[in-house]
């Protein structure tokens, strides 16, 4: 049996940044998110109609081992302005969803567990994703049991890789994820642990 964490424990901070887990009241930002073609372009290639958004927000709430796994919004501090979001979920392989019945409240995933984020076109370029990852990976080997956390972004997407890098995750070439070839990345625990 997982030990739940309080909710208070879910709510996480950088210096300019705070994550709160997803909730309903993300709902009308995250449909924005998922249908922009600028956000969507490296993950699914094209923006997601209404329907297939509110499909995936529909499950974006989930939280798995003890609150641990799931989807955070990102939120300025200084004004509580939704800017993105950032996540701990399973990675699919072959598939090109997550595989939501392993987000379940009192146990991990059998997946690898994969950080990642989205961010509004607003918020591009200003260091918003590398303190999202950072945060994740720290919340990740602090509160969880995971001994591996891993990423991926689109082989073309030379952002997200210097973020990953940034954020002190090791490239390891070319993956598979999302049923396609992706840039792969990992992080041990051991290696995280080694540097603090």
């Amino acid at each position: 049996m997982i030990t739940p964490l309080p909710p208070e424990a879910l709510v996480l901070e950088t210096d300019r940044l705070r994550l709160r887990p997803w909730g309903d009241g993300n709902a009308d930002f995250g449909r924005d998110l998922l249908m922009d073609a600028r956000v969507m372009r490296y993950v699914t290639g094209d923006p997601l109609s209404a329907e297939d958004a509110d499909k995936h927000l529909a499950q974006a709430a989930r939280r798995g081992a003890g609150g641990r796994i799931g989807i955070w919004c990102a939120e300025l501090k200084t004004t509580g302005e939704p800017i993105g979001d950032g996540v701990l979920t399973p990675i699919p392989v072959e598939d090109v969803d997550v595989d939501w019945s392993q987000v379940v409240p009192d146990a991990y995933p059998t997946d690898q567990i994969e950080v990642g984020y989205l961010l509004k076109p607003s918020a591009w370029g200003q260091g918003y994703a590398t303190e999202i990852c950072r945060c994740l990976l720290r919340f990740g080997f602090e509160q969880t049991s995971l001994e591996l956390i891993v990423a991926c972004t689109d082989l073309e997407n030379h952002a997200s890789k210097r973020v990953l890098s940034k954020a002190g995750m090791y490239s390891y070439g070319t993956g598979r994820a999302y049923a396609e070839d992706v840039a792969w990345f990992e992080l041990p625990r051991s290696d995280w642990a080694a540097r603090q």
